[in-house]
Protein backbone atom coordinates (compact mmCIF):
# COMPACT_ATOMS: atom_id res chain seq x y z
CA UNK A 1 0.00 0.00 0.00
CA UNK A 2 1.58 3.26 -1.11
CA UNK A 3 -0.61 5.56 0.98
CA UNK A 4 -3.31 5.46 3.69
CA UNK A 5 -6.85 4.96 2.39
CA UNK A 6 -9.66 7.15 3.64
CA UNK A 7 -11.92 4.09 3.68
CA UNK A 8 -9.83 2.31 6.35
CA UNK A 9 -10.72 2.78 10.00
CA UNK A 10 -8.92 1.53 13.14
CA UNK A 11 -9.57 -2.16 13.69
CA UNK A 12 -12.19 -2.63 16.38
CA UNK A 13 -13.49 0.94 16.18
CA UNK A 14 -17.22 1.60 15.82
CA UNK A 15 -17.03 2.35 12.08
CA UNK A 16 -14.74 -0.62 11.42
CA UNK A 17 -16.88 -3.02 13.41
CA UNK A 18 -20.34 -2.18 12.05
CA UNK A 19 -19.03 -2.05 8.49
CA UNK A 20 -17.20 -5.35 8.91
CA UNK A 21 -20.41 -6.95 10.17
CA UNK A 22 -22.29 -5.87 7.06
CA UNK A 23 -19.56 -6.81 4.64
CA UNK A 24 -19.00 -10.25 6.17
CA UNK A 25 -22.71 -10.86 5.61
CA UNK A 26 -22.12 -9.96 1.94
CA UNK A 27 -19.32 -12.51 1.67
CA UNK A 28 -16.43 -10.03 1.73
CA UNK A 29 -13.43 -11.47 3.64
CA UNK A 30 -12.19 -9.42 6.56
CA UNK A 31 -8.76 -9.13 4.94
CA UNK A 32 -10.32 -7.41 1.91
CA UNK A 33 -11.53 -4.58 4.10
CA UNK A 34 -8.04 -3.08 3.97
CA UNK A 35 -7.95 -2.94 0.16
CA UNK A 36 -8.93 0.05 -2.04
CA UNK A 37 -12.71 0.26 -2.12
CA UNK A 38 -14.06 1.29 -5.49
CA UNK A 39 -17.57 2.47 -6.39
CA UNK A 40 -18.86 1.08 -9.68
CA UNK A 41 -21.44 3.72 -10.56
CA UNK A 42 -24.25 2.11 -12.54
CA UNK A 43 -27.42 3.73 -13.89
CA UNK A 44 -28.92 0.44 -15.06
CA UNK A 45 -32.62 0.70 -15.83
CA UNK A 46 -35.28 -1.24 -17.69
CA UNK A 47 -36.97 1.95 -18.86
CA UNK A 48 -34.70 2.62 -21.83
CA UNK A 49 -32.33 0.85 -24.20
CA UNK A 50 -29.61 3.32 -23.17
CA UNK A 51 -29.15 1.59 -19.81
CA UNK A 52 -30.41 -1.94 -20.36
CA UNK A 53 -26.94 -3.50 -20.78
CA UNK A 54 -25.06 -1.79 -17.98
CA UNK A 55 -25.33 -4.67 -15.51
CA UNK A 56 -23.26 -6.74 -17.95
CA UNK A 57 -20.63 -4.00 -18.06
CA UNK A 58 -20.61 -3.67 -14.29
CA UNK A 59 -19.79 -7.36 -13.85
CA UNK A 60 -16.74 -7.05 -16.10
CA UNK A 61 -15.52 -3.92 -14.29
CA UNK A 62 -15.97 -5.50 -10.86
CA UNK A 63 -14.04 -8.62 -11.87
CA UNK A 64 -11.18 -6.43 -13.14
CA UNK A 65 -11.12 -4.40 -9.92
CA UNK A 66 -10.88 -7.57 -7.84
CA UNK A 67 -8.09 -8.90 -10.05
CA UNK A 68 -6.21 -5.61 -9.58
CA UNK A 69 -6.40 -5.84 -5.81
CA UNK A 70 -9.43 -3.70 -5.07
CA UNK A 71 -12.92 -4.30 -3.68
CA UNK A 72 -15.78 -3.12 -5.92
CA UNK A 73 -19.12 -1.85 -4.63
CA UNK A 74 -21.82 -1.30 -7.21
CA UNK A 75 -24.06 1.71 -6.56
CA UNK A 76 -27.09 2.91 -8.48
CA UNK A 77 -28.20 6.36 -9.59
CA UNK A 78 -31.10 7.98 -11.42
CA UNK A 79 -31.23 6.94 -15.08
CA UNK A 80 -32.70 9.77 -17.19
CA UNK A 81 -33.28 9.06 -20.89
CA UNK A 82 -34.71 12.01 -22.82
CA UNK A 83 -37.11 9.94 -24.90
CA UNK A 84 -38.51 8.28 -21.77
CA UNK A 85 -38.02 10.84 -18.97
CA UNK A 86 -39.32 13.62 -21.22
CA UNK A 87 -42.92 12.47 -20.88
CA UNK A 88 -43.64 14.21 -17.57
CA UNK A 89 -43.62 17.88 -16.60
CA UNK A 90 -43.04 18.99 -20.21
CA UNK A 91 -39.61 17.35 -20.11
CA UNK A 92 -38.36 19.04 -16.95
CA UNK A 93 -37.09 15.77 -15.49
CA UNK A 94 -34.50 15.41 -18.24
CA UNK A 95 -31.99 18.10 -17.27
CA UNK A 96 -33.19 18.10 -13.66
CA UNK A 97 -32.11 14.47 -13.29
CA UNK A 98 -28.53 15.33 -14.25
CA UNK A 99 -28.04 16.91 -10.84
CA UNK A 100 -29.84 14.02 -9.16
CA UNK A 101 -27.16 11.72 -10.62
CA UNK A 102 -24.44 13.92 -9.13
CA UNK A 103 -26.09 13.95 -5.73
CA UNK A 104 -26.89 10.23 -5.83
CA UNK A 105 -23.18 9.59 -6.29
CA UNK A 106 -22.16 12.02 -3.56
CA UNK A 107 -24.55 10.55 -1.00
CA UNK A 108 -23.41 6.96 -1.65
CA UNK A 109 -19.68 7.42 -2.27
CA UNK A 110 -18.95 10.24 0.15
CA UNK A 111 -21.21 8.76 2.79
CA UNK A 112 -19.32 5.45 2.65
CA UNK A 113 -15.93 7.17 2.21
CA UNK A 114 -15.02 4.98 -0.76
CA UNK A 115 -11.62 5.52 -2.36
CA UNK A 116 -12.35 5.76 -6.08
CA UNK A 117 -14.99 5.42 -8.78
CA UNK A 118 -15.52 3.78 -12.13
CA UNK A 119 -18.56 5.44 -13.72
CA UNK A 120 -20.48 3.61 -16.46
CA UNK A 121 -21.46 6.43 -18.80
CA UNK A 122 -24.49 6.08 -20.98
CA UNK A 123 -27.31 8.46 -21.90
CA UNK A 124 -27.06 12.23 -22.14
CA UNK A 125 -27.44 13.37 -18.55
CA UNK A 126 -25.61 10.54 -16.79
CA UNK A 127 -22.32 11.54 -18.41
CA UNK A 128 -22.15 15.13 -17.12
CA UNK A 129 -23.77 14.05 -13.86
CA UNK A 130 -20.91 11.60 -13.29
CA UNK A 131 -18.25 14.09 -14.38
CA UNK A 132 -19.73 16.67 -12.01
CA UNK A 133 -19.60 14.18 -9.14
CA UNK A 134 -15.99 13.32 -9.94
CA UNK A 135 -15.12 17.00 -9.95
CA UNK A 136 -16.99 17.67 -6.72
CA UNK A 137 -15.72 14.70 -4.72
CA UNK A 138 -12.21 14.78 -6.21
CA UNK A 139 -11.41 11.12 -5.66
CA UNK A 140 -9.71 8.98 -8.36
CA UNK A 141 -12.27 8.37 -11.11
CA UNK A 142 -12.48 6.84 -14.58
CA UNK A 143 -15.48 7.13 -16.88
CA UNK A 144 -16.26 4.19 -19.15
CA UNK A 145 -18.25 4.95 -22.35
CA UNK A 146 -20.74 2.09 -22.57
CA UNK A 147 -21.58 2.35 -26.20
CA UNK A 148 -24.06 3.38 -28.86
CA UNK A 149 -27.04 1.37 -30.03
CA UNK A 150 -27.27 -0.37 -33.41
CA UNK A 151 -29.74 1.45 -35.65
CA UNK A 152 -31.94 -0.07 -38.32
CA UNK A 153 -33.33 0.28 -41.79
CA UNK A 154 -36.80 1.13 -43.04
CA UNK A 155 -37.96 0.89 -46.63
CA UNK A 156 -34.40 0.57 -47.83
CA UNK A 157 -33.05 3.60 -45.93
CA UNK A 158 -31.04 4.04 -42.72
CA UNK A 159 -33.36 4.63 -39.76
CA UNK A 160 -32.39 5.67 -36.25
CA UNK A 161 -34.01 7.37 -33.29
CA UNK A 162 -33.37 10.84 -34.77
CA UNK A 163 -35.47 9.87 -37.79
CA UNK A 164 -38.28 8.80 -35.47
CA UNK A 165 -38.09 12.06 -33.51
CA UNK A 166 -38.13 14.18 -36.65
CA UNK A 167 -40.80 11.98 -38.20
CA UNK A 168 -43.10 12.35 -35.19
CA UNK A 169 -43.18 16.10 -35.60
CA UNK A 170 -43.57 15.77 -39.37
CA UNK A 171 -46.73 13.79 -38.61
CA UNK A 172 -47.91 16.69 -36.44
CA UNK A 173 -47.23 19.08 -39.34
CA UNK A 174 -49.06 16.80 -41.78
CA UNK A 175 -45.93 15.95 -43.77
CA UNK A 176 -45.88 12.23 -42.87
CA UNK A 177 -48.56 9.60 -42.26
CA UNK A 178 -48.84 7.82 -38.93
CA UNK A 179 -48.26 4.32 -40.30
CA UNK A 180 -44.89 5.36 -41.75
CA UNK A 181 -43.85 6.68 -38.35
CA UNK A 182 -45.00 3.48 -36.65
CA UNK A 183 -42.94 1.44 -39.11
CA UNK A 184 -39.86 3.59 -38.45
CA UNK A 185 -40.28 3.23 -34.68
CA UNK A 186 -40.22 -0.57 -35.04
CA UNK A 187 -36.86 -0.56 -36.82
CA UNK A 188 -34.91 2.42 -35.42
CA UNK A 189 -33.26 0.71 -32.42
CA UNK A 190 -31.96 -2.84 -32.64
CA UNK A 191 -30.08 -3.22 -29.40
CA UNK A 192 -28.90 -1.47 -26.24
CA UNK A 193 -26.86 1.70 -26.07
CA UNK A 194 -27.23 5.43 -26.58
CA UNK A 195 -28.54 7.26 -29.66
CA UNK A 196 -26.40 6.32 -32.63
CA UNK A 197 -25.78 9.81 -34.02
CA UNK A 198 -23.49 12.59 -32.84
CA UNK A 199 -26.09 13.69 -30.31
CA UNK A 200 -25.42 14.67 -26.74
CA UNK A 201 -24.52 11.17 -25.49
CA UNK A 202 -21.80 10.38 -28.04
CA UNK A 203 -20.61 13.99 -27.93
CA UNK A 204 -20.23 13.78 -24.16
CA UNK A 205 -18.47 10.40 -24.41
CA UNK A 206 -15.97 12.17 -26.66
CA UNK A 207 -15.75 14.96 -24.07
CA UNK A 208 -14.80 12.38 -21.40
CA UNK A 209 -11.86 11.19 -23.48
CA UNK A 210 -10.80 14.67 -24.58
CA UNK A 211 -10.84 15.87 -20.96
CA UNK A 212 -8.59 12.97 -20.02
CA UNK A 213 -11.24 11.38 -17.79
CA UNK A 214 -11.75 8.25 -19.93
CA UNK A 215 -9.10 5.87 -21.22
CA UNK A 216 -7.61 6.98 -24.56
CA UNK A 217 -9.31 5.31 -27.51
CA UNK A 218 -12.49 4.39 -25.65
CA UNK A 219 -15.07 6.71 -27.25
CA UNK A 220 -17.35 6.28 -28.99
CA UNK A 221 -17.78 2.52 -29.11
CA UNK A 222 -20.48 0.05 -30.13
CA UNK A 223 -22.43 -1.22 -27.12
CA UNK A 224 -21.69 -4.83 -26.13
CA UNK A 225 -18.81 -5.04 -28.60
CA UNK A 226 -15.58 -6.82 -27.71
CA UNK A 227 -13.86 -3.43 -27.64
CA UNK A 228 -16.37 -1.97 -25.20
CA UNK A 229 -15.82 -4.88 -22.81
CA UNK A 230 -12.04 -4.63 -23.23
CA UNK A 231 -12.15 -0.92 -22.39
CA UNK A 232 -14.35 -1.63 -19.36
CA UNK A 233 -11.92 -4.30 -18.18
CA UNK A 234 -8.98 -1.93 -18.65
CA UNK A 235 -10.73 0.78 -16.62
CA UNK A 236 -11.35 -1.64 -13.76
CA UNK A 237 -7.69 -2.62 -13.80
CA UNK A 238 -6.51 1.00 -13.96
CA UNK A 239 -8.59 2.48 -11.13
CA UNK A 240 -6.75 0.62 -8.35
CA UNK A 241 -3.31 2.06 -9.27
CA UNK A 242 -4.98 5.47 -9.63
CA UNK A 243 -6.22 5.21 -6.05
CA UNK A 244 -2.83 4.09 -4.76
CA UNK A 245 -1.13 6.93 -6.67
CA UNK A 246 -3.83 9.41 -5.58
CA UNK A 247 -4.39 10.68 -9.12
CA UNK A 248 -7.47 12.87 -8.69
CA UNK A 249 -9.91 14.52 -11.11
CA UNK A 250 -8.88 18.07 -10.27
CA UNK A 251 -5.34 17.25 -11.38
CA UNK A 252 -6.83 16.29 -14.76
CA UNK A 253 -9.68 18.83 -15.06
CA UNK A 254 -7.45 21.83 -15.66
CA UNK A 255 -7.96 24.78 -17.98
CA UNK A 256 -5.88 22.90 -20.56
CA UNK A 257 -8.22 19.89 -20.41
CA UNK A 258 -11.30 22.05 -20.97
CA UNK A 259 -9.60 23.68 -23.95
CA UNK A 260 -8.97 20.24 -25.46
CA UNK A 261 -12.57 19.16 -24.86
CA UNK A 262 -13.98 22.29 -26.50
CA UNK A 263 -11.71 21.74 -29.51
CA UNK A 264 -12.96 18.16 -29.81
CA UNK A 265 -16.63 19.16 -29.68
CA UNK A 266 -16.10 21.85 -32.32
CA UNK A 267 -14.13 19.46 -34.53
CA UNK A 268 -16.95 16.92 -34.67
CA UNK A 269 -19.81 19.44 -34.77
CA UNK A 270 -21.04 17.97 -31.49
CA UNK A 271 -24.09 18.71 -29.41
CA UNK A 272 -24.69 22.26 -28.19
CA UNK A 273 -25.58 20.75 -24.82
CA UNK A 274 -21.89 20.04 -24.26
CA UNK A 275 -21.41 23.75 -23.53
CA UNK A 276 -23.54 23.91 -20.40
CA UNK A 277 -22.44 20.44 -19.28
CA UNK A 278 -18.76 21.32 -19.57
CA UNK A 279 -19.44 24.57 -17.74
CA UNK A 280 -21.12 22.59 -14.97
CA UNK A 281 -18.08 20.33 -14.65
CA UNK A 282 -15.80 23.38 -14.47
CA UNK A 283 -17.99 24.88 -11.75
CA UNK A 284 -17.98 21.68 -9.68
CA UNK A 285 -14.20 21.35 -10.13
CA UNK A 286 -13.72 25.00 -9.11
CA UNK A 287 -11.54 25.25 -12.20
CA UNK A 288 -12.56 28.83 -13.02
CA UNK A 289 -12.95 28.08 -16.74
CA UNK A 290 -15.39 30.14 -18.82
CA UNK A 291 -16.52 27.42 -21.23
CA UNK A 292 -18.86 29.74 -23.13
CA UNK A 293 -15.91 32.05 -23.73
CA UNK A 294 -13.79 29.11 -24.90
CA UNK A 295 -16.38 28.15 -27.50
CA UNK A 296 -16.38 31.74 -28.74
CA UNK A 297 -12.59 32.10 -28.86
CA UNK A 298 -11.76 28.69 -30.34
CA UNK A 299 -14.58 28.42 -32.88
CA UNK A 300 -12.88 30.10 -35.82
CA UNK A 301 -9.58 28.27 -35.39
CA UNK A 302 -11.10 24.77 -35.05
CA UNK A 303 -12.30 23.34 -38.36
CA UNK A 304 -14.96 20.64 -38.49
CA UNK A 305 -13.03 17.50 -39.48
CA UNK A 306 -15.74 14.86 -38.92
CA UNK A 307 -19.30 14.88 -40.19
CA UNK A 308 -21.41 12.28 -38.38
CA UNK A 309 -25.21 12.25 -38.54
CA UNK A 310 -27.05 14.55 -37.94
CA UNK A 311 -24.42 17.21 -38.74
CA UNK A 312 -23.05 15.18 -41.67
CA UNK A 313 -23.71 11.99 -43.62
CA UNK A 314 -21.37 9.48 -41.98
CA UNK A 315 -22.61 6.96 -39.44
CA UNK A 316 -21.22 6.58 -35.96
CA UNK A 317 -19.96 3.12 -36.97
CA UNK A 318 -17.90 4.67 -39.77
CA UNK A 319 -16.55 7.23 -37.30
CA UNK A 320 -15.51 4.54 -34.84
CA UNK A 321 -13.87 2.49 -37.61
CA UNK A 322 -11.93 5.59 -38.71
CA UNK A 323 -10.34 5.92 -35.26
CA UNK A 324 -13.03 7.79 -33.30
CA UNK A 325 -12.05 10.42 -30.70
CA UNK A 326 -8.44 9.21 -30.51
CA UNK A 327 -8.00 9.90 -34.23
CA UNK A 328 -9.76 13.28 -33.97
CA UNK A 329 -7.37 14.32 -31.21
CA UNK A 330 -4.46 13.14 -33.34
CA UNK A 331 -5.63 15.43 -36.14
CA UNK A 332 -6.10 18.27 -33.66
CA UNK A 333 -2.75 17.69 -31.94
CA UNK A 334 -1.11 20.94 -33.17
CA UNK A 335 -4.04 22.84 -31.61
CA UNK A 336 -4.20 20.95 -28.31
CA UNK A 337 -2.73 21.58 -24.89
CA UNK A 338 -0.55 18.50 -25.10
CA UNK A 339 0.82 18.59 -21.56
CA UNK A 340 -2.63 18.01 -20.08
CA UNK A 341 -2.82 14.90 -17.90
CA UNK A 342 -5.07 11.87 -18.47
CA UNK A 343 -6.35 9.06 -16.24
CA UNK A 344 -3.43 6.93 -17.45
CA UNK A 345 -1.06 9.25 -15.61
CA UNK A 346 0.46 10.19 -18.96
CA UNK A 347 0.09 13.37 -20.96
CA UNK A 348 -2.05 13.90 -24.05
CA UNK A 349 1.16 14.13 -26.08
CA UNK A 350 2.29 10.70 -24.90
CA UNK A 351 -1.11 9.10 -25.47
CA UNK A 352 -1.39 10.43 -29.02
CA UNK A 353 1.98 9.03 -30.09
CA UNK A 354 0.39 5.83 -31.39
CA UNK A 355 -2.96 7.27 -32.56
CA UNK A 356 -3.91 6.38 -36.13
CA UNK A 357 -6.48 7.82 -38.53
CA UNK A 358 -7.86 4.81 -40.41
CA UNK A 359 -10.05 6.67 -42.90
CA UNK A 360 -9.03 10.20 -43.96
CA UNK A 361 -12.39 10.74 -45.66
CA UNK A 362 -14.30 10.26 -42.40
CA UNK A 363 -11.83 12.07 -40.11
CA UNK A 364 -10.18 14.62 -42.34
CA UNK A 365 -6.91 16.53 -41.93
CA UNK A 366 -6.99 20.12 -40.67
CA UNK A 367 -6.23 21.52 -44.12
CA UNK A 368 -9.11 19.63 -45.78
CA UNK A 369 -12.02 19.85 -43.35
CA UNK A 370 -15.73 19.38 -43.90
CA UNK A 371 -16.16 23.02 -42.91
CA UNK A 372 -13.85 25.85 -41.91
CA UNK A 373 -16.61 27.87 -40.28
CA UNK A 374 -17.79 26.61 -36.88
CA UNK A 375 -20.74 24.25 -36.53
CA UNK A 376 -21.59 25.83 -33.15
CA UNK A 377 -21.82 29.60 -32.69
CA UNK A 378 -22.31 31.60 -29.49
CA UNK A 379 -24.28 34.82 -30.06
CA UNK A 380 -24.53 37.95 -27.95
CA UNK A 381 -26.66 41.07 -28.29
CA UNK A 382 -29.60 42.94 -26.84
CA UNK A 383 -31.81 39.83 -27.11
CA UNK A 384 -29.27 37.57 -25.41
CA UNK A 385 -26.87 39.74 -23.35
CA UNK A 386 -25.34 36.70 -21.66
CA UNK A 387 -25.45 34.26 -24.57
CA UNK A 388 -27.47 32.36 -27.13
CA UNK A 389 -26.34 29.27 -29.03
CA UNK A 390 -26.83 28.27 -32.68
CA UNK A 391 -26.03 24.87 -34.20
CA UNK A 392 -25.11 26.04 -37.69
CA UNK A 393 -24.11 22.63 -39.09
CA UNK A 394 -21.43 22.07 -41.73
CA UNK A 395 -23.33 22.88 -44.89
CA UNK A 396 -23.29 26.36 -46.36
CA UNK A 397 -26.37 28.21 -45.14
CA UNK A 398 -28.58 30.08 -47.55
CA UNK A 399 -29.39 32.58 -44.82
CA UNK A 400 -26.79 33.83 -42.37
CA UNK A 401 -28.65 37.04 -41.58
CA UNK A 402 -32.34 36.93 -40.68
CA UNK A 403 -34.54 39.87 -39.79
CA UNK A 404 -38.24 39.66 -39.11
CA UNK A 405 -41.14 40.35 -36.76
CA UNK A 406 -41.46 38.37 -33.55
CA UNK A 407 -44.35 35.99 -32.93
CA UNK A 408 -44.40 35.00 -29.26
CA UNK A 409 -45.51 31.83 -27.45
CA UNK A 410 -45.26 30.68 -23.87
CA UNK A 411 -45.47 26.94 -24.59
CA UNK A 412 -44.46 24.55 -27.35
CA UNK A 413 -48.08 23.40 -27.67
CA UNK A 414 -49.18 26.97 -28.44
CA UNK A 415 -46.44 27.35 -31.06
CA UNK A 416 -47.36 24.05 -32.75
CA UNK A 417 -51.06 25.01 -32.75
CA UNK A 418 -50.17 28.29 -34.45
CA UNK A 419 -48.15 26.37 -37.02
CA UNK A 420 -51.14 24.15 -37.79
CA UNK A 421 -53.41 27.18 -38.07
CA UNK A 422 -51.09 28.90 -40.52
CA UNK A 423 -50.32 31.81 -38.19
CA UNK A 424 -46.57 31.14 -38.42
CA UNK A 425 -45.56 32.36 -41.84
CA UNK A 426 -42.33 32.88 -43.78
CA UNK A 427 -40.30 35.73 -42.32
CA UNK A 428 -41.46 35.28 -38.73
CA UNK A 429 -39.09 35.02 -35.80
CA UNK A 430 -40.86 32.54 -33.53
CA UNK A 431 -40.20 33.29 -29.86
CA UNK A 432 -40.79 30.36 -27.48
CA UNK A 433 -40.10 31.41 -23.92
CA UNK A 434 -40.53 30.23 -20.36
CA UNK A 435 -38.43 27.10 -21.00
CA UNK A 436 -35.21 28.04 -19.22
CA UNK A 437 -33.59 26.41 -16.19
CA UNK A 438 -35.86 28.35 -13.80
CA UNK A 439 -38.89 28.83 -16.02
CA UNK A 440 -39.21 25.33 -17.44
CA UNK A 441 -38.08 24.42 -14.87
CA UNK A 442 -34.92 22.55 -15.88
CA UNK A 443 -35.35 23.63 -19.51
CA UNK A 444 -38.48 21.52 -19.88
CA UNK A 445 -40.60 22.96 -22.65
CA UNK A 446 -40.22 20.97 -25.82
CA UNK A 447 -38.30 23.45 -27.98
CA UNK A 448 -37.02 20.60 -30.18
CA UNK A 449 -40.59 19.60 -30.98
CA UNK A 450 -41.22 23.08 -32.37
CA UNK A 451 -38.04 22.98 -34.46
CA UNK A 452 -38.98 19.66 -36.07
CA UNK A 453 -42.60 20.72 -36.59
CA UNK A 454 -41.44 23.86 -38.41
CA UNK A 455 -39.18 21.66 -40.52
CA UNK A 456 -42.10 19.34 -41.26
CA UNK A 457 -44.19 22.29 -42.37
CA UNK A 458 -41.52 23.18 -44.93
CA UNK A 459 -40.60 26.44 -43.20
CA UNK A 460 -37.17 25.48 -41.91
CA UNK A 461 -35.32 27.96 -44.14
CA UNK A 462 -38.00 30.65 -43.93
CA UNK A 463 -38.59 31.00 -40.19
CA UNK A 464 -36.20 31.61 -37.29
CA UNK A 465 -36.74 30.43 -33.71
CA UNK A 466 -35.60 31.98 -30.43
CA UNK A 467 -35.97 30.08 -27.16
CA UNK A 468 -34.57 30.02 -23.65
CA UNK A 469 -35.04 26.25 -23.76
CA UNK A 470 -32.48 23.71 -24.83
CA UNK A 471 -32.42 21.45 -27.86
CA UNK A 472 -31.93 17.77 -28.31
CA UNK A 473 -28.36 17.05 -29.36
CA UNK A 474 -29.88 15.56 -32.50
CA UNK A 475 -31.28 18.92 -33.64
CA UNK A 476 -29.47 20.41 -36.60
CA UNK A 477 -32.25 22.02 -38.62
CA UNK A 478 -33.26 25.58 -39.38
CA UNK A 479 -32.03 28.79 -37.79
CA UNK A 480 -32.55 28.32 -34.06
CA UNK A 481 -31.08 30.42 -31.28
CA UNK A 482 -31.39 28.28 -28.16
CA UNK A 483 -30.59 28.75 -24.46
CA UNK A 484 -31.13 32.50 -24.77
CA UNK A 485 -29.86 34.01 -21.54
CA UNK A 486 -30.95 35.68 -19.30
CA UNK A 487 -34.08 33.56 -19.56
CA UNK A 488 -37.63 34.90 -19.62
CA UNK A 489 -38.47 33.70 -16.09
CA UNK A 490 -35.78 36.06 -14.76
CA UNK A 491 -37.04 39.03 -16.76
CA UNK A 492 -34.52 38.77 -19.58
CA UNK A 493 -35.23 40.51 -22.90
CA UNK A 494 -37.00 37.35 -24.10
CA UNK A 495 -39.71 38.05 -21.51
CA UNK A 496 -40.25 41.57 -22.83
CA UNK A 497 -40.43 41.01 -26.57
CA UNK A 498 -43.89 41.47 -28.10
CA UNK A 499 -45.53 40.29 -31.30
CA UNK A 500 -44.32 42.38 -34.21
CA UNK A 501 -41.08 43.56 -32.60
CA UNK A 502 -38.23 43.48 -35.14
CA UNK A 503 -35.53 40.92 -34.35
CA UNK A 504 -32.14 40.58 -36.09
CA UNK A 505 -30.02 37.42 -36.09
CA UNK A 506 -26.61 37.73 -37.77
CA UNK A 507 -24.35 34.67 -37.73
CA UNK A 508 -21.38 36.51 -39.22
CA UNK A 509 -21.31 39.26 -36.60
CA UNK A 510 -22.59 36.77 -33.98
CA UNK A 511 -25.31 39.15 -32.92
CA UNK A 512 -28.91 38.63 -31.87
CA UNK A 513 -30.71 41.91 -31.27
CA UNK A 514 -34.19 43.03 -30.28
CA UNK A 515 -34.56 46.26 -32.25
CA UNK A 516 -36.70 48.17 -29.76
CA UNK A 517 -35.57 51.50 -28.31
CA UNK A 518 -34.26 51.69 -24.76
CA UNK A 519 -37.11 53.84 -23.38
CA UNK A 520 -39.74 51.37 -24.56
CA UNK A 521 -37.77 48.46 -23.10
CA UNK A 522 -37.49 50.30 -19.76
CA UNK A 523 -41.27 50.83 -19.74
CA UNK A 524 -41.90 47.14 -20.42
CA UNK A 525 -39.42 46.07 -17.76
CA UNK A 526 -41.10 48.23 -15.14
CA UNK A 527 -44.49 46.69 -15.98
CA UNK A 528 -43.23 43.08 -16.08
CA UNK A 529 -44.19 40.61 -13.35
CA UNK A 530 -42.67 37.14 -12.97
CA UNK A 531 -44.79 34.24 -14.21
CA UNK A 532 -46.23 31.71 -11.80
CA UNK A 533 -43.75 28.84 -11.40
CA UNK A 534 -44.58 25.66 -13.29
CA UNK A 535 -44.57 22.20 -11.64
CA UNK A 536 -43.70 23.81 -8.33
CA UNK A 537 -43.55 20.77 -6.07
CA UNK A 538 -41.22 17.93 -5.12
CA UNK A 539 -37.87 17.62 -6.82
CA UNK A 540 -38.66 20.19 -9.51
CA UNK A 541 -39.41 22.81 -6.85
CA UNK A 542 -36.08 22.09 -5.17
CA UNK A 543 -34.35 22.34 -8.55
CA UNK A 544 -36.07 25.57 -9.56
CA UNK A 545 -35.31 27.32 -6.27
CA UNK A 546 -31.64 26.38 -6.25
CA UNK A 547 -30.45 26.19 -9.84
CA UNK A 548 -27.83 28.69 -10.93
CA UNK A 549 -27.59 30.37 -14.35
CA UNK A 550 -26.36 28.71 -17.53
CA UNK A 551 -23.11 30.68 -17.26
CA UNK A 552 -22.34 28.51 -14.20
CA UNK A 553 -23.54 25.38 -15.98
CA UNK A 554 -27.01 25.42 -14.37
CA UNK A 555 -25.67 23.60 -11.31
CA UNK A 556 -27.43 23.65 -7.97
CA UNK A 557 -26.11 26.43 -5.80
CA UNK A 558 -26.90 27.81 -2.37
CA UNK A 559 -29.98 29.99 -2.73
CA UNK A 560 -31.62 31.51 0.32
CA UNK A 561 -34.50 33.11 -1.61
CA UNK A 562 -38.03 31.86 -1.02
CA UNK A 563 -39.65 33.10 -4.24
Amino acid sequence: MSRPLRSNFPRGSYLWSVRNAHWRALGIPEADCEKPKIAVVNSSSELAACFSHLDQVARVVKDAIRAAGGVPFEIRTAAPSDFISGAGARGAYMLGARDLVTNDIESAVEGAQLDGMVCLTSCDKTVPGQLMAAARLDIPTILVPCGYQPSGEFRGHHCDIEDVFVGAMHVVAGAMDTETLVGMSREAIRGPGVCSGMGTANSMHIVCEALGMALPGSAPVAALSDKMFADARAAGARIVPMVLDDLRPRQILTAAAFTNAVRAVLAVGGSVNCIKHLQAVSTEAEAGVDVYGLFERLADSTPVIAGVRPVGEHTIEQFEDAGACHAVLRRLQPLLAQDALTVTGRTVRAELADAVVCNPEVIRPLDRPFARSPAIVVLRGSMCPDSGIVKTGIHERKTRRFQGPALCFDTSDAAIAALRDGRIRPGHVVVMRGAGVRGGPAMGGGASRVVFAIDGAGLGDQVALLTDGHLSGLVCKGLVVAEVSPEAALGGPLALVQDGDPVLIDLDSRQCDLQVDADEMARRRAAWTPPKPAFDRGWLQIYRRNVGPLQQGAVLVRNDSTD
